[in-house]
């Protein structure tokens, strides 16, 4: 086993590769271009450099400087925050006017609290005020809802929290209470309002978070059918890792004058040092990866395979050969993945084994590693798994499997 020498450093992202063909678990991870060209191992690898200087950026704000209420301003304090991060910076104050408001801003940014600060001084203003917002996975549905419960300490401001795989019926009962935001997931909140459970009419401001993998994940026609519902005069906040002509239409479909605020400066984080491991012909992938979970620095690896049958077989085979192991995927249920994550957040597990679905909007602290035992299906996944690790301004390593 060894490293690759390649010295591709900083290469700016190309375009996806479409999804690679055949193979079943443990299979080889080559990947080809349509035109059959074979990716360049390269984009895998950037070399973090301890002294390398990275743009300097002086917020114009602090959270006192903003028009917020008292008790939000506390909340904001007691979760340690001082300095805005750029997309808190250069959101805020224009959401604060309503403004709608489109953030292009990579993962591990702090958008969530760019968003819900400003709107729940809304509702702190006016108590009759409903948000929706709706996200691409359960699990990042699960982590908004937590950190406004967080912020929202003390205030009396309720959510509901209406994703599949939870009870529809718990989710009904909770909605006949009183409450000012319903984080979601677009087929649940569809299912919700098609059983008269959510009256969309009667919410007048939208977030939608990661509207790009909302895209991805063929939800398109469930947005569109949620902001129809909607009232036309709304305030409405676009969030998105990326620009797509797809994204750019659904942009001009449905804000008004929006704001636009880039705080995107790179692809891939330059805290996170990313590297190949090249399996030779012959050896066997599975004993490179135990070799590397025996290492010492390994200590909380996120590991991403291509299929559920594969997470699952993988997180087994690791649970058998002595490492503390999980797995989250789709045939999982809510409480499954949730007892997952939980185990892997509090470092009661060293390796998490997942599918895509985990690889976008969660944050889990102090991840060391993360590991591509089959290469993703377009570069764009692999830069959301990647940002799983080096979040905020702590270093990472990626580590990408390659015949």
């Amino acid at each position: 086993m060894h490293y690759s020498r390649s010295t591709g450093s900083k290469r700016p992202a190309g375009r996806g590769f479409p999804p690679r063909r055949g193979g079943g678990f443990g299979g080889g991870s080559r990947g080809r271009f349509g035109q059959g060209e074979r990716i360049d191992p390269s984009r895998f690898v950037n070399k973090a450099v301890i002294t390398e200087e990275v743009e300097h950026f002086v917020p114009e704000h602090k959270f006192a400087d903003f028009l917020i209420a008292d008790g939000l301003k506390k909340a904001i304090i007691a979760k340690g925050y001082t300095t805005p991060t750029p997309i808190q910076d250069r959101a805020i104050p224009h959401i604060l006017t309503r403004q709608d408001l489109v953030g292009i801003a990579n993962t591990g940014t702090g958008k969530t609290a760019a968003f819900l600060i400003p709107l729940l001084n809304k509702v702190v203003l006016n108590r009759e005020e409903r948000v929706l917002i709706l996200v691409p996975t359960r699990e990042l549905a699960l982590q908004i809802d937590e950190e406004l419960h967080a912020f929202a300490r003390g205030s009396g401001i309720n959510s509901v929290c209406c994703v599949g795989g939870m009870s529809i019926g718990h989710q009904m009962s909770e909605l006949r209470y009183r409450y000012n935001f319903i984080i979601g997931t677009p087929g649940r909140i569809k299912d919700l309002t098609n059983r008269r459970a959510i009256q969309l009419n009667k919410f007048k401001t939208l977030v939608l978070d990661e509207a790009d993998r909302m895209l991805d994940m063929g939800f398109v026609h469930d947005m569109r059918l949620v902001m129809s519902s909607m009232p036309t005069e709304r305030h409405t906040l676009f969030f998105s890792a990326t620009l797509s002509s797809d994204i750019e239409r659904l942009i001009k479909e449905f804000l008004k004058e929006p704001v636009r605020i880039s705080v995107k400066t790179r692809d891939t984080a330059s805290n996170v040092e990313q590297d190949v491991i090249r399996v030779p012909h012959g050896s066997d992938k599975l004993d490179h990866l135990h070799d590397l979970l025996r290492q010492e620095d390994f200590k909380k690896v996120l590991i991403f395979a291509r299929t559920k049958f594969s997470v699952e077989k993988l997180s087994n085979i690791l649970s058998d050969r002595g490492f503390k192991s999980a797995s989250i995927h789709g045939n999982k249920n809510q409480a499954q993945r949730q007892r997952a994550l939980n185990l892997f957040r509090a470092s009661h597990i060293q390796v998490l084994v997942a599918t895509d679905v985990a690889a976008r909007g969660l944050d889990i602290a102090d991840v060391s590693h993360v590991i591509n035992y089959d290469i993703p299906a377009t570069y764009d996944d692999y830069v959301h798994r990647i940002g799983r690790t080096g979040r905020g301004n702590k270093r990472g390593k990626a580590l990408t499997f390659i015949s």
